[in-house]
């Protein structure tokens, strides 16, 4: 599959229709292919999205000393990132190009989940845009839903007990990261996010106008979706290709923005509560080999090795590795 197809998914809410049944197969065959899909019949207004990209605006317009008070630290992995901060564990030695500003599932100080988890805890919300929070929850909210029939979708076609992928999202280590790409010259090297694939189970993204996401086929071709005005970008993560025993494709992709203009994303990354263990629910495809992940140690790891002075070892899932 050299494409990126494109599906209207409002028909997932009559399961007993002709039409679910054809958009179950439609969304099998485009995460079993290419791993990746644009969807419409969101329910998620346009509106909505022009909301949070004009919030997202409006963060990184903060002031540069306020963004470094409000930056992320080893124990709480939540808030400002900024520009060139991490280096991709590839060894090339290159910072991303991109400043971003990294949400988690909002858990209140007090909630008993903190208890068993450290990862939880409330967000860092920027006092300079004070509708921030109202703004990004509520979409948030929304794509939570999205998440939610996508998988009973995947369920369905897998063959799958129902409910035994949106079970695994209550309250969820799902977090989103705001982003900034400067536009980069067409002689610069570099990427605005080097060549990876998602350690999630699914991600969300509304896609800028200006471009600049690409995706890897099973032939080594880079191409754009072409998500419709209103649509969202959808890929698979490396978590749901280890529940489905390799049939379910998680594909690389990367960001170089060469538009000319500023680029502004908000992916929503979908990811299961910190006690659920993602393992194969089918019987592994040949070849498919890759150990049980537990989320919340997984989770632990992935903030713990983005800094450069951490490497990961034994305990860390291979989960986001590429592979020559």
């Amino acid at each position: 599959m050299d494409r990126i197809p494109t599906i209207h998914i409002s028909p997932l809410s009559d399961p007993g229709s002709a039409a679910f049944a054809a958009t179950v197969q439609g969304i099998i065959e485009a995460c079993t292919g290419i791993g990746f899909l644009s969807i419409t019949g969101t329910g998620v207004s346009q509106q909505t999205v022009d909301q949070v990209r004009q919030t997202t605006r409006e963060i990184f317009a903060i002031n540069e000393s306020r963004k470094w008070d409000q930056a992320i630290t080893r124990e709480n992995y939540r808030g400002y990132i900024p520009m060139g901060f991490f280096t991709p564990n590839d060894g090339s030695g290159k910072a991303d190009k991109y400043e971003g500003y990294k949400l988690h599932h909002e858990v209140a100080a007090t909630d008993p989940v903190r208890a068993e988890c450290a990862l939880y805890g409330p967000n860092l919300w920027p006092a300079e845009v004070p509708s921030a929070k109202e703004v990004i929850l509520d979409y948030w909210r929304q794509l939570d839903q999205v998440t939610d029939v996508l998988l009973g979708a995947l369920e369905s076609g897998l063959n799958l007990t129902p409910g035994i992928l949106r079970d695994a999202f209550r309250n969820p280590m799902t977090n989103m990261t705001l982003l900034h790409y400067p536009p980069q010259a067409a002689e610069e090297a570099g990427y605005g996010i080097h060549p990876h694939k998602d350690t999630d189970a699914l991600t969300i993204i509304a896609p800028d106008p200006v471009g600049g996401l690409e995706v890897q086929t099973r032939s080594g071709k880079w191409i754009s979706p072409d998500c419709p005005l209103g649509g969202f970008v959808v890929n698979i993560g490396d978590m749901l290709e280890l529940w489905s025993g390799g049939r379910l494709k998680s594909t690389p992709h990367r960001v170089v923005n060469r538009s000319g203009k500023e680029r502004y994303s908000f992916p929503y990354f979908a990811v299961p509560r910190h006690d659920v263990i993602v393992e194969p629910l089918l019987p592994a495809l040949p070849g498919f080999d890759r150990p049980a992940v537990h989320c919340g140690h997984w989770s632990a790891e992935i903030w713990r090795t983005n800094w450069p002075d951490e490497a990961a070892d034994e305990d860390t899932p291979e989960l986001g590795t590429l592979h020559d």
